[in-house]
């Protein structure tokens, strides 16, 4: 989501120069990962997180870990993924819980969902991938099929594995439930990857209503060693969105490039 003025690996070197240590994205797929790797290498950067496939979206697919009738894309797509992790040096990797399925009930995606986990737990460890479960605000993704950080911590629970934890955005979460600070706290170890961004308009800190200062001090006094990635949408240029962020803290924090 920064710098999208320039092509996506371009975007590589952009992240660096402002100072940060590592970035994160949707999806590689679409990209030479060899070319992508060079730039990670040659810029010192990490590669925080990207996504499984998300299925077809024209089909109203956003993730298929939660589809009954999909098992098997999905596991194909976690095979892709945890390939494309080795390569990159990939720690985390988003399952996309995906949308709603007509005919299915929501239990019956609960339990596919832990059922794919339960499955893919053990392949993600031999990876050294951490796979996250984010529930989506029902603002902006009204058919997602999981929207509270309660649900995907029931997700988490159930398989019961530390390769499975859940992706807390404060944006999402913002958007759907507010009360953060209590929220995350009761549930810090149970937190793989954490993202922000203001609301309204998913624009940079300090742009809304969130208090992001105090926000940003109870996770350093829970001791919160986890990335926060960056995934806003500049509300004017890249660079000056990041103007409240001193550069000696951005090795905290991955910039969100697609």
């Amino acid at each position: 989501m920064l710098y999208t003025e320039q092509p996506f690996l371009d975007r590589f070197a952009l992240a660096a120069r402002a100072g940060f240590s590592a970035v994160e994205y949707l999806f590689p797929y679409q990209f030479d990962l060899k070319e992508i790797r060079t730039r990670l290498e040659d810029l010192g950067l990490v590669q925080a997180l990207f996504n499984l496939h998300p299925g077809d979206p024209s089909a109203a697919e956003w993730g298929t870990l939660s589809n009954p009738h999909r098992r098997e894309y999905f596991r194909r797509s976690l095979g892709e993924a945890l390939q494309a992790a080795r390569f990159l040096g990939c720690s985390r990797l988003n399952s996309m819980f995906g949308n709603k399925v007509a005919g299915v009930t929501p239990a019956a995606q609960f339990d596919c969902a832990v059922e794919n986990l339960v499955w893919a737990a053990p392949l993600a460890a031999d990876a050294g991938v951490t796979l996250l479960i984010e529930p989506l605000n029902p603002a902006d993704f009204p058919e997602c099929a999981i929207h509270r950080t309660s649900q995907a911590l029931e997700i988490v629970r159930r398989v019961d594995n530390p390769r499975v934890k859940l992706q807390y955005d404060i944006y999402h979460a913002q958007m759907t439930e507010g009360n953060l600070i209590h929220t995350f706290s009761k549930c810090l170890f149970e937190i793989g990857h954490m993202q922000l961004a203001d609301v309204p308009g998913r624009h940079e800190p300090g742009t809304g209503e969130i208090n992001f200062p105090t926000v940003l001090k109870a996770l350093e006094d829970l001791n919160y060693s986890g990335y926060m990635g960056l995934e806003y949408r500049p509300s004017g240029d890249t660079d000056a969105s990041l103007a409240s962020l001193p550069l000696d803290q951005r090795t905290h924090y991955t910039g969100a490039l697609q």
